[in-house]
């Protein structure tokens, strides 16, 4: 399931590449090579977002998750020069773009601060793919996920360069970026359903008739493009403006994970 999903987003890399928006996303190698057995590559020179918000926030599990400048600081650390940290902040920027994009369009589940990491030079990816299409955890009946993508405010504090108003222009770039990466993926929704609807004979539990209907509804096929673009609005801004629940749950896996 992991191969099948960094593949779609190397596919969805290369679409948007075609169009001129390089996202700087990191759909690294994976090989299955037998049951629950085989090949990843290796990021080198990152780190999970939860090692980070503890060694650069708050060692105090319950607050670590909140520490919005410790990304940003880390960032910084590995950014010895001004230029070298616009550019970090530039990859950061796109790269998060293209995940949230990403990870929405996929139905992608489980994004807890292990699950997320982050270069030093500033790109932004996600690992861990056992949950896609919308098959999201649920924990005492409960969706795990409450957002449509991650967003939270220490990734709004990197883009915006410390300031962390969602009213910059460096925010209101960031978010036209979204847009336009959903649209362009939108344009060739019919292919990305056609690549899930080959697979379903694989036998992958999560993969079936009702997910693939999950990418028509995700990509609101069913409308033109101004409603769509006004539907997905509607997604970025809910996921916004419920970042603190994306935090609270980040402290509850803290807590569950602690040394």
């Amino acid at each position: 399931q992991d191969m099948l999903t960094l593949q779609v987003m190397q596919i969805m890399d290369n679409i948007w590449q075609e169009e001129g928006l390089d996202l700087r996303i990191i759909p690294y190698k994976t090989l299955a090579t037998g049951p629950k057995v085989g090949l990843i590559e290796v990021v080198t020179n990152a780190d999970t977002i939860a090692n980070i918000q503890k060694q650069h926030g708050s060692v105090n599990v319950l607050t670590a998750a909140f520490q919005k400048a410790a990304l940003f600081e880390w960032i910084k650390k590995h950014s010895p020069s001004e230029e070298k940290l616009d550019k970090a902040v530039e990859d950061f920027t796109l790269s998060c773009a293209g995940y949230c994009v990403a990870t929405y369009v996929l139905g992608i589940g489980d994004r807890h601060n292990d699950n997320i990491m982050v270069k030093e030079s500033g790109q932004l990816f996600h690992i861990d793919f056992g949950h896609f299409l919308g098959n999201y955890k649920r924990k005492f009946g409960l969706k795990r996920e409450r957002v449509p993508f991650v967003l939270t405010h220490d990734f709004v504090h990197v883009i915006t360069r410390g300031k962390g108003a969602s009213t910059t222009t460096e925010f209101d770039n960031f978010r036209r970026c979204c847009e336009e990466a959903f649209m362009i993926l939108r344009r060739r929704g019919n292919l990305l359903i056609n690549l899930f609807a080959m697979m379903l004979s694989s036998g992958i539990p999560e993969l079936s008739d009702e997910t693939i209907k999950y990418l028509r509804d995700v990509l609101v096929l069913d409308r033109n493009e101004d409603d769509a673009l006004r539907f997905f609005q509607g997604k970025f801004n809910e996921a916004l403006k419920n970042s603190w629940k994306t935090s609270i749950d980040w402290m509850m896996h803290h807590i569950a994970n602690r040394d």
